[in-house]
């Protein structure tokens, strides 16, 4: 049977040849045999090798099962992906010792092994090929045996992961400290040490035809509205893609909304700002690969809360609110402000101002709109470049090169010095807003604005923030409107949005992403001054 099997193999890779060539050439992947495993050791070995084009990294022990039997048996797993430890200390090992009833046929030796000696968290039995390379290519670990038509999948993921360390895009001077990294199991468990509860449940589903990639989804049940978990749920699942690297893939695919500007959906690499999340009703994407946590649905004022926010005093946090929404709102309309000012509405400007400026301006061969533009795609270049560079050298280059171009833009009278502090007060803004994916919004709709303005002078501005507005007030995160509680206005979640009122009044979860179980927490009375406590006990002593 194995010489039949061997020579109509050969007789087929004769014959499919130039078939194959062809398909190498067009970047088409090799079918995996839709089949069941053969019964002959042999067989099923040689099918792995030719499926895997015989890779280095396959590794393939052979060994004789027991100690008085005679059954050929053989482990495969990749190196690097399983923990090559746990692989010899508790299966080989166990397996090649172990003392099995000589009375035993091939399949009885089988399920024996799979129920008594596998010392591993999770073992599966396999019989179709699509299932064994999908599990040898996790990380598991292939347990064959000659004569029997089954495989077993033995949970045996390990090898090298990235360390815990503190997040480097959302960093906080009070906090945890501890951020995502690549590994997706890990992740879900700096989750579970902060939520202890058994509703939080994880669905995990393979996207990506080619890369078979790991996605999660993660909410806690009684909490999170079926019907976005569902809707979360339902656009995975119809995403069909070869390749899933990353969370942005997930992203571009499942938002609202394609064409614009403003993000719907949130991303994250601290654990603290998901279980806050989680708990207040949002589902949480996970990806196997990347540190970045996508939350669902968003909402516009989500972009400008810190996570220092709640562990802060309220009118602390209130206040830097308060500044961020300001920076959001002078990055965005700084330079166009600045055009129309000095090129239609000079009379708005102070006298001594005005003449100051336009003394500046007296060398400039420019009108302030190209000007403008200039000193932006310069800035944007040098800031595009301190981020491409290493980082040693990026920091160092952003800021020799905006002194040294900055300075000498002005001696050689291309721009104004004015110009220089507006872009220099714009980019400083722009650094100061919370989240990167609404900073980069404002970037580009700055230069908008700036069109507008040179257009039609503050007219034009207020036309552009009202189309803003119209579109912001259009958007939707998963059915949720993207403006709430703002538009539609909500009385009793204004508590945590433009300010942060102190903890114990925040007695509801945000409507809209929440219907079900909207009490945070337990009706509670204010703490109270030592002063009043000692007059409440003296009043009840009189009494």
């Amino acid at each position: 049977m194995l010489f039949q099997w061997g020579l109509r193999k050969k007789q087929q890779d004769k014959q499919g040849a130039a078939t194959r060539q062809e398909r190498d050439q067009s970047g088409q992947v090799q079918d995996i045999p839709h089949e069941p495993i053969h019964s002959l050791l042999d067989v099923n070995i040689d099918i792995i090798r030719h499926t895997t084009g015989n890779s280095s990294d396959i590794v393939i022990r052979r060994f004789m099962i027991g100690q008085e039997r005679s059954i050929r048996a053989a482990l495969i797993f990749i190196d690097g992906l399983a923990d090559e430890k746990n692989v010899y200390q508790f299966l080989l090992e166990p397996l090649m010792t172990a003392t099995f009833p000589t009375t035993l046929s091939p399949k009885d030796t089988f399920c024996f092994m799979e129920k008594k000696l596998a010392a591993v968290g999770k073992i599966e039995r396999i019989s179709q090929w699509v299932d064994l390379f999908l599990a040898l290519m996790s990380g598991e670990t292939i347990i064959l045996l000659d004569g029997v038509t089954f495989a077993l999948s033995a949970s045996t993921s390990g090898g090298e992961y990235r360390a815990i360390e503190e997040p480097q895009t959302q960093l906080a001077i009070r906090g945890p400290r501890d951020g995502f990294t690549e590994s997706l199991r890990m992740n879900t468990t700096l989750i579970r040490r902060r939520i202890k509860n058994p509703n939080l449940w994880l669905e995990t589903m393979k996207i990506g035809e080619v890369t078979q990639t790991d996605v999660a989804i993660m909410y806690i049940k009684g909490i999170a509205n079926d019907e976005i978990v569902e809707e979360v749920r339902k656009r995975l699942r119809r995403i069909h893609i070869d390749s899933v690297l990353e969370t942005g893939y997930l992203e571009q695919l499942i938002e609202d909304q394609t064409f614009t500007t403003f993000p719907t959906t949130y991303h994250t690499e601290r654990p603290d700002v998901v279980a806050a999340n989680l708990l207040e009703g949002r589902v949480a994407i996970f990806v196997e690969g990347t540190p970045f946590v996508l939350i669902a649905p968003a909402l516009f004022i989500q972009f400008f809360q810190a996570v220092e926010d709640y562990y802060a005093r309220f009118d602390i946090a209130t206040a830097l609110r308060f500044l961020r929404v300001l920076v959001f709102f002078l990055s965005l309309v700084a330079p166009a402000i600045y055009i129309a000012a000095t090129t239609f509405h000079q009379e708005m400007i102070p006298t001594t101002l005005v003449i100051a400026i336009a003394a500046q301006r007296e060398s400039v061969p420019f009108p302030g709109f190209v000007e403008a533009l200039v000193m932006e795609v310069i800035f944007e270049i040098l800031r595009e470049a301190g981020v491409r560079l290493p980082r040693a050298v990026g920091q160092a280059v952003s800021i020799v090169g905006a002194l040294v171009i900055g300075q000498a833009a002005v001696e050689a009278g291309f721009v104004s010095s004015a110009m220089v502090i507006v872009v220099s007060i714009t980019a400083i803004a722009s650094f100061a807003t919370p989240s990167f994916a609404i900073a980069i919004s404002a970037r580009l709709i700055r230069f908008a604005l700036m069109f507008l303005a040179a257009m039609f002078g503050f007219y034009g501005i207020i036309i552009g923030i009202l189309f803003m507005t119209i579109h912001l007030c259009s958007l939707r995160s998963f059915g949720v409107p993207y403006m709430s509680p703002l538009a539609p206005f909500i009385p009793s979640n204004m508590g945590d949005t433009l300010f942060r009122v102190p903890v114990w009044a925040m007695k509801e979860r945000p409507r809209l992403i929440n219907q079900k179980n909207m009490i945070r927490q337990r009706k509670q009375q204010r703490p109270q001054s030592p002063a009043s406590n000692r007059q409440e006990k003296n009043e009840g002593e009189q009494s």
